[in-house]
C-alpha cells in the first residue's frame, strides 16, 4: 500500500511501530527514527486482523501531510540511506515492465523509471494517486498509476518482468496473500524485491539505548515473538520543526509484526525463490552526516530481500 512504507525513532514522542503499506510507507524511514528510541507501545491492541478497508482509510488520512512532509526533506531514513541501498541492490532494469505496489505519492517509482523501467504503479490511498499523478503529468517519465490493494492487483497474470515493494508489504494485513499476488503477476523468471522493517530487529519492542553525549551504544529488543495485527501507532517525523508539529495531526499508521522465519515460510508459499537479502548499515561518513541513521551501525532497522519466480 502505498505509502507504502516507513521509519522513524525515538527521543521522540512516539511509541511503537511497524513501516509499511507501504511504507513505503509504514516506515518510511523516518518513522522508524521516530518510533525507534523508544520502541514499546502505548498502540492500540487489536485481537483481531485489521481489515483492508480500514487500513486503506488510515492511509488516506494520512496521505496528504505525508506527502508534504517527505517531499520537504524530513524522511531521513528513505531519502539517506533505505531507498539508496535499495536501489543499489537491484539488477539492471533497463528495458523491463514493472510495477511499484504501494507506491506511495510515487518518488521511488519516479527513481525506477529513471533508470529505465517501464512502470506501473498502484496504492491504496486516492490522495497519493493524484499527487503522483501531478508529478507525472508536470514531468512524464512515462509511468501510469492507479488505485489499488496490494492483495488484489488488477493485473493479468505473468505480466510484469518484475516488481517492487518499498516499506509497503510490511502495512498489508495479508501477507501471504499480497506476496502470491506479486508472484502472479511475475512472468516466470521475474524478481519482486521488497523492503520491510527488520522484523528481528525491530519487533514490538525496541529501544535505542545512548549515552550522555547521544551516541548510539546499543539495542534493546522484545517481544519478537507477538504477532501484531493492526497495532495503530501515532508519530510524527523526528526532524520536523516544533512550529510545524503544532500545525499538522500525528500520522495514525496499523503495525503487523511477523517472525523472520514466518516471512521466509511465506515468501516460498508464495512460489518465490528468495536470491538475495539486504540489511543496509549506515557508514562512518553516512551517520557523521545524517545522525537519524546512526543506529543501523548498530544493528540493521530495514530488511530488504529479493526473489524470483522459477522459470
Amino acid at each position: 500500500m502505498g505509502p507504502g512504507f516507513k521509519s522513524q525513532r525515538a527521543h521522540h514522542k512516539f511509541q511503537t511501530t511497524i513501516p509499511f503499506l507501504g511504507l513505503s510507507r509504514l516506515f518510511s524511514n523516518r518513522r522508524v527514527h521516530e518510533l525507534l528510541d523508544s520502541w514499546h507501545p502505548t498502540f492500540i491492541r487489536k485481537k483481531k486482523i485489521m481489515k483492508s478497508a480500514e487500513v486503506a482509510r488510515i492511509w488516506e488520512a494520512n496521505a496528504e501531510n505525508w506527502t508534504r512532509l517527505v517531499r520537504a526533506g524530513y524522511d531521513i531514513y528513505r531519502d539517506a540511506q533505505n531507498t539508496p541501498a535499495f536501489l543499489a541492490m537491484m539488477p539492471d532494469i533497463r528495458g523491463l515492465c514493472g510495477v511499484d505496489i504501494g507506491c506511495g505519492e510515487g518518488a521511488n517509482t519516479r527513481k525506477l523509471a529513471r533508470l529505465g523501467a517501464r512502470m506501473r504503479a498502484i496504492d491504496v490511498a486516492p490522495t497519493f494517486i493524484r499527487h503522483a499523478k501531478a508529478t507525472e503529468d508536470a514531468a512524464p517519465l512515462g509511468i501510469l498509476y492507479q488505485v489499488a490493494n496490494g492483495q488484489e492487483l488488477p493485473f493479468s497474470g505473468e505480466t510484469f518482468d518484475f516488481a517492487t515493494a518499498f516499506m509497503s508489504l510490511m502495512d498489508m494485513p495479508d501477507h501471504g496473500r499480497a506476496l502470491k499476488e506479486a508472484a502472479r503477476v511475475l512472468r516466470p523468471g521475474g524478481f519482486f524485491q521488497f523492503s520491510i522493517v527488520h522484523p528481528c530487529f525491530a519487533p514490538p519492542y525496541r529501544r535505542v539505548v545512548r549515552d550522555a553525549r547521544g551516541a548510539v551504544q546499543w539495542i534493546e529488543i522484545g517481544r519478537y515473538f507477538e504477532p501484531a495485527n493492526g497495532h495503530v501507532n501515532e508519530w510524527t517525523f523526528a526532524d520536523l520543526p516544533a512550529k510545524e508539529r503544532k500545525c499538522v495531526e500525528p500520522f495514525r499508521t496499523p503495525m503487523f509484526h511477523h517472525t523472520l522465519s514466518s516471512w521466509v515460510d511465506l515468501i516460498c508459499a508464495a512460489g518465490l525463490i528468495i536470491e538475495k537479502f539486504g540489511e543496509p548499515m549506515a557508514s562512518e561518513a553516512q551517520a557523521a552526516a545524517e545522525p537519524t541513521v546512526a543506529d543501523t551501525r548498530v544493528a540493521p532497522l530495514f530488511l530488504h530481500v529479493r526473489a524470483r519466480k522459477p522459470i
